[in-house]
């Protein structure tokens, strides 16, 4: 075997393996993470308790040595498993809820699909925002030799979570997984992936702002998301850029004054809409990053006297199920959340054929209700 010579500044020389033909052995990865191979078939199987600190070695060794369960990975490009992945970052969050389950149903074959034969595990791991959980899983996933990994949801950007996610998605695509993207722009090398589905989140922000010009609103607020999300920043470059058509929202550290980010949950909505009105007192509409949140704005404006929509306008965005039951119900942007989890179950099973080069942007359509009107005085 051939060894080359790595010099550490803390330790001195390491010796640590070339790429060769030769299989990769659990006592290989329990010898680079330093720990006996019972640690490290405890950590894979998941069957026995193992420190944080540990298990994140051991995967790391894993992910290192491409570790896979029978041998190396490019044996393995054409014996991929039954198992088929999809990543969400909240399954309690309706966004995420019904796009692992339309995506499950094609891929499941469950009844009423009218899909039967080739059917496929789907495990739906939830990553719970975490880019580090996220790496995790698709390590998991890896050493299981999915047949597909279905991604839902905006992506981190962070330039080292970036190179990371991307390399670990090259080394799923040769061993023959299939990478479908759901609601996230395309990946950095977009022949990872065999679809990318991204959802219109720029433009679906921008006409929701534009509704609320015409209507003749100029203080808007707006809670956005979390910091650091690709969701995030497009549906507020579509909303500034709607407000900057219009002339209106000022330079960059007026927009800013009017806009805070919070996680995508009724808390956020709830102390965000408060504290746009301590900055702004005249603010006559708010712009919500999704429904849930603008359930919060609404609570937080009744519970400081404010009627929606006769002192205060708010708006949403997706369009989940409950936005035409609140009162009023709520004008948001409708994503195809049905319809595109279904289609990128059907790429990941390869039921469907890729869209012409592998890219395909989801429409987001204006859904006007009774949550925003003209502001006090007609504007």
């Amino acid at each position: 075997m051939k060894l080359a010579c790595r010099q550490r500044p803390d330790k001195g020389p390491l010796l640590t393996r070339r790429r060769t033909a030769m299989t990769v052995t659990l006592a290989d990865v329990a010898a680079r993470a330093r720990v006996s191979p019972a640690t490290v078939s405890r950590v894979l199987n998941g069957n026995y308790p193992v420190a944080t600190a540990t298990r994140e070695r051991v995967l790391r060794a894993v992910d290192d040595l491409d570790y896979v369960l029978n041998g190396p990975a490019s044996s393995l490009a054409a014996a991929t498993s039954d198992l088929v992945g999809v990543l969400v970052h909240d399954l309690a969050d309706p966004f995420f809820g019904i796009m692992a389950g339309a995506a499950q149903s094609e891929i499941g074959g469950q009844e009423g699909t009218g899909r039967a034969g080739g059917e496929k595990l789907a495990v739906v791991c939830s990553t719970g925002g975490s880019p580090e959980r996220e790496l995790t899983y698709l390590t998991l996933l890896q050493r299981q030799r999915a047949a597909a990994v279905v991604l839902t949801g905006g992506a981190v950007e962070d330039p080292a979570h970036t190179a990371a996610m991307t390399a670990k998605l090259g080394k799923l695509a040769a061993a023959g997984t299939r990478i479908v993207l759901c609601g996230r722009p395309p990946l950095p090398e977009p022949d990872q992936a065999v679809a990318a589905l991204a959802f219109d989140n720029l433009g679906g922000g921008r006409r929701l702002t534009e509704h609320l010009v015409a209507l003749g609103h100029r203080r808007i607020g707006y809670v956005a998301g979390p910091v650091g999300r690709t969701t995030t920043r497009h549906r507020m470059e579509g909303h500034r850029a709607a407000l900057a058509a219009a002339g209106l929202g000022g330079g960059a550290a007026e927009q800013d004054r009017l806009t805070v980010h919070g996680p995508y949950d009724r808390r956020s909505g709830y102390d965000g809409a408060g504290e746009l009105l301590h900055r702004e007192p005249a603010l006559t509409a708010i712009v919500a990053a999704n429904d849930t949140v603008a359930l919060g704005a609404c609570a937080a404006l009744r519970d400081r006297g404010l009627r929606v929509p006769e002192d205060v306008s708010v708006a949403g965005f997706d369009d989940l199920p409950f936005s035409a039951d609140a009162v009023p119900a709520l004008t948001t942007v409708r994503l195809p959340l049905v319809e595109a989890g279904a289609r990128a179950g059907r790429l990941a099973m390869g039921r469907e054929a890729p869209p012409p080069g592998g890219i395909a942007t989801v429409p987001a359509d204006l859904v006007v209700r009774a949550s925003t009107a003209r502001p006090p005085g007609g504007g």
